[in-house]
């Protein structure tokens, strides 16, 4: 009756000594940074701290009663409260494990929403790959204080024996490795951060996420592209993101029979028209080439690197205005099919025909 009764309380109870332990820990938390916002520490913190409490409670209160002698059996020669016992304390090492899990979560949260506001990128980049890598580290911790503290297993003696297998073990993941390291060199040499937009082995998107193993990328298309972070570091990289301008291409071909002084006006239109444009900060026209069927023209311009919507409106007000000039002076374009080339630097860009 007492146990269930102790069990009771603690059930009825969870929440307003887990709301007490909490503001405890807030307040030790508090004297390192007074910024931290209560109400989202004691959020995170109260369901492991409620599961623990009812885990501790239960099971302390539980070793308290007497069994009788028909369940003092073994069971592969392991008695059986040994095994209720490892049970028992392989809970409370999950649920404290649980616990440290979420404390990391906060103080990864407040980092990142500190990076926010600094407007630095590169530190948000920093917690999110440190706050995994702990992670990672505190779920193998847990392992093995489930294998010595709850089964009695000696840590040490399970080194030395995976030592032969160590060899072949190495082999398997040596991929998996590669790629841990290769997520360290991202860290360290910054080729890019979370955000960027990159292009890499034909792929270009936007950086969601740096892992521990991979690198996720959200296309153009919208497709989400998991690409190892091996890859990332052996290939070649283009980060468009930290370009200083964005590129636009033209080539006209027009017919054999132009007259020179009328290629020689349009040039100069064509040039002025873009100088005309606050968006561009250089261009170039002139006449590229000379064959037997066609005068080659190449239009060549660049912007500042604002945004790709931005761009493309650029970019074909301009096609618009350089067909107006073709027009005006009924200039015949070369080939059946008027062939007008219009290339971009964008990944977004195609060529088409007008």
């Amino acid at each position: 009756l007492y146990i269930f009764i102790a069990i009771g309380l603690s059930i009825l109870l969870k929440r307003i000594i887990s709301k007490f332990v909490a503001g405890q820990l807030f307040r030790g938390a508090k004297a390192i940074d007074k910024g931290l916002d209560k109400n989202a520490f004691v959020k995170l913190m109260l369901a492991p701290l409620e599961i623990f409490l009812i885990a501790f409670v239960s099971i302390a209160a539980i070793d308290r009663l007497k069994f009788p002698g028909v369940l003092e059996f073994e069971i592969f020669e392991i008695p059986f409260k040994s095994i209720v016992h490892g049970f028992a304390k392989t809970i409370l090492i999950i649920v404290f494990i649980w616990l440290i899990l979420r404390t990391i979560d906060f103080v990864s949260m407040l980092l990142k929403e500190k990076s926010r506001v600094a407007g630095d990128f590169k530190d948000h980049q920093l917690v999110v790959f440190f706050r995994d890598f702990l992670k990672a580290i505190i779920g193998i911790v847990g392992i093995l204080m489930i294998l010595g503290l709850a089964f009695g297993f000696e840590v040490s003696k399970l080194w030395t024996g995976l030592g032969i297998a160590g060899a072949a073990l190495a082999l398997s993941t040596k991929e998996s490795i590669e790629n841990l390291i290769a997520s360290f060199i991202i860290f360290f040499d910054k080729p890019f951060m979370m955000g960027d937009v990159v292009k890499v082995n034909n792929i270009s998107g936007t950086v969601e996420k740096i892992g521990l193993r991979s690198t996720r990328v959200r296309t153009d298309l919208k497709t989400y592209v998991t690409i190892p972070n091996k890859q990332m570091v052996d290939s070649i990289v283009d980060n468009l993101t930290l370009r200083t301008y964005r590129k636009a291409e033209v080539r006209l071909q027009f017919d054999s029979s132009t007259p020179a002084e009328t290629i020689d006006s349009f040039i100069k239109d064509c040039r002025q028209l873009l100088l005309d444009k606050s968006a561009i900060s250089d261009a170039t026209v002139f006449l590229n080439d000379i064959s037997g069927t066609a005068f080659q023209i190449s239009i060549d311009y660049f912007t500042t690197p604002i945004p790709l919507a931005e761009f493309n409106e650029i970019k074909q007000n301009i096609n618009l205005e350089i067909l107006d000039l073709i027009e005006n002076r009924k200039i015949v374009i070369a080939g059946s099919g008027m062939t007008v080339k219009i290339t971009s630097d964008s990944p977004s860009s195609q060529a088409g025909n007008v």
